[in-house]
């Protein structure tokens, strides 16, 4: 069929809009590639695969897969609540995190508002903010000599809000630095916004970092009415393939949230395997050791090989070269090996490398010494 030319019906802020690109497939690269035996590094997964307790929550629903899931996710919100000390009506549930970010940029960004974040934030908040015809106010990253190189500049951040910011996006860990930020600095930086603006503090890595220095933004939701916590189950629970994820904040918001939440937007299977990972905590332990343990090997890997390690309190690193970043990607694909290429945040010479398995650690830096 003829491809049309509809641009000048679509709403004006998708029409420049360049949609989330997400890692190569496995089976992509080798239908693409003739390569076998590949393996993915690209996208921040598990290595470990899911939760056993997800799987079997999973096979239980399987009978009842012709029903509709439950559009309020009663149980899953109930075992949130419990599990944050809030009632279920400071809950949204989303189809992934990203769901819930959409969700927030529908509900209190349009055309003469703005959101503000970091340089080297994730890609969804400009792209959510573009979505909606608002206007992304960018921050500075810290210098790459910083001892936080690339990280959030609270102070940056600050200084570029103003009477149209409507959202201030802030990740902890950040993606794709691995960047982070001490919990009392952060707490201090919600507290200092004018009640006009609502912080989103995205914590998709959270229960990756070792120490307490990150805090818990979501024992803060009390004291900050303006405050939104968002949270996933795509990474150290291993439920990507299923999409679910939610937000935390004041009954106020969630309200308006859960009118632009589509109805079922999470799926029974997904409702039933995050209620059962949330109690899998042998499974979460085992993931963060695996995890620490990948960080020091692969980071202590890449420096051998003289490459530039940025700090990292997530399960993967950015790692810095002395040439073009596409130009690595493709020769790592041509090993089989996939890597997430980082141009689309004007880090032209850097790879984000996901922490896998102890074989695939090794794989990737024996790929990378072969191509150096």
């Amino acid at each position: 069929m003829k491809k049309r030319d509809y641009n000048e019906l679509a709403a004006p802020g998708v029409r420049e809009l360049m949609p989330y690109t997400p890692g190569k497939p496995i089976d992509e690269l080798e239908r693409e590639y003739g390569v076998s035996d590949s393996i993915k590094l690209a996208s921040n997964e598990n290595p470990l695969g899911s939760s056993p307790k997800a799987i079997e929550a999973v096979r239980g629903e399987l009978d009842d897969l012709w029903l509709y899931p439950d559009a309020n996710g009663f149980y899953l919100k109930q075992a949130l609540a419990e599990r944050h000390g809030v009632d279920t009506d400071c809950i949204t549930l989303g189809n992934g995190s990203n769901d819930v970010l959409v969700f927030l940029a529908q509900t209190f960004l349009q055309p003469g508002l703005e959101s503000v974040f970091s340089q080297y934030a994730f890609a969804v908040y400009p792209i959510a903010t573009q979505m909606v015809g608002a206007t992304a106010t960018i921050a500075p990253a810290l210098p790459a000599d910083h001892p936080m190189p690339l990280g959030h500049d609270l102070r940056g951040l600050f200084d570029r809000v103003g009477p149209d910011t409507r959202l201030v996006f802030v990740a902890n860990p950040n993606n794709p630095t691995g960047t982070w930020l001490d919990g009392r600095r952060l707490k201090d930086f919600v507290g200092s916004l004018p009640p006009h603006v609502i912080c989103v503090v995205d914590e998709a890595y959270t229960e990756y970092a070792e120490s307490d220095e990150l805090g818990d933004a979501s024992t803060w939701l009390e004291e900050f009415p303006n405050l939104v916590v968002t949270r996933t189950f795509s990474k150290a629970y291993g439920l990507a393939g299923l999409r679910v994820g939610y937000c935390l904040s004041n009954p106020g918001i969630a309200d308006l949230l859960n009118r632009v939440r589509p109805a079922f937007n999470v799926n029974s299977l997904a409702l039933a395997a995050a209620r059962a990972a949330l109690d899998d905590h042998e499974f979460i332990e085992r993931t963060r050791s695996t995890n620490s343990e990948g960080l020091k090997t692969l980071g202590a890997g890449l420096e051998k090989l003289g490459v530039k390690v940025i700090p990292s309190a997530a399960n993967f690193i950015l790692a810095g070269f002395d040439r073009p970043g596409g130009e690595l990607n493709e020769a790592l694909l041509r090993k089989g090996v996939i890597v997430r290429p980082v141009g689309n945040y004007g880090l032209d010479k850097y790879l984000r490398i996901t922490v896998g398995t102890p074989a695939q650690n090794e794989r990737v830096l024996s790929a990378l010494a072969e191509i150096l």
